[in-house]
């Protein structure tokens, strides 16, 4: 029975990693997901209330990376909020329409229309808010990717 415990909880942590390239995967739902599955096989009483506290700190934090840094990257290159809206829009619908460089090219086509569109800003602004969303886009995986490590890793140094 535990090996097909820990079966279950490194496929949701896999899954949580697929969501920093997929955004629509919902990552944090995942991670807590294999902590609870850990708790459901041995028992909620391994998990103390601290480990929540300080997962829960690390689930905010995870949230609120990924809005800051698409926000600040598209603002650091002159980018408005329609900008960040359209390459939210990108991030979401990128990888569907255009399946491998969809989640590249989402964010960065979004920004760019929006500006294009709802701004009416030249050609050269709406590239540079689009690529700032491509930055902020990128900074928010690798962000992500580290606090997600932390959340799993602390994970195990509680159950090991």
């Amino acid at each position: 029975m535990s090996v097909l415990m820990w079966i279950i909880i490194i496929a949701l942590f896999v899954i949580a990693f697929i969501g920093l390239i997929y955004p629509i995967i919902p990552s944090v739902l995942f991670i807590a997901g294999g902590f609870l599955v850990y708790g459901l096989f041995q028992g909620f009483e391994s998990l103390s209330v601290w480990f929540w506290v300080i997962e829960g700190l690390f689930l905010l934090l995870l949230l609120g990376a990924d809005y800051a840094t698409n926000l600040l990257g598209v603002k650091k290159y002159g980018g408005s909020k329609a900008a960040v809206w359209g390459s939210t829009i990108g991030l979401l619908i990128g990888p569907f329409i255009i399946p491998i460089f969809g989640i590249i090219l989402g964010p960065f086509l979004g920004a760019v229309v929006a500006e294009l569109l709802v701004h009416k800003k030249g050609l050269k602004d709406a590239l540079r808010s689009g690529l700032g969303s491509l930055i902020g886009f990128l900074s928010g995986v690798l962000a992500k990717g580290v606090i997600q490590a932390i959340m799993i890793i602390y994970f195990l140094i509680v159950v090991f």
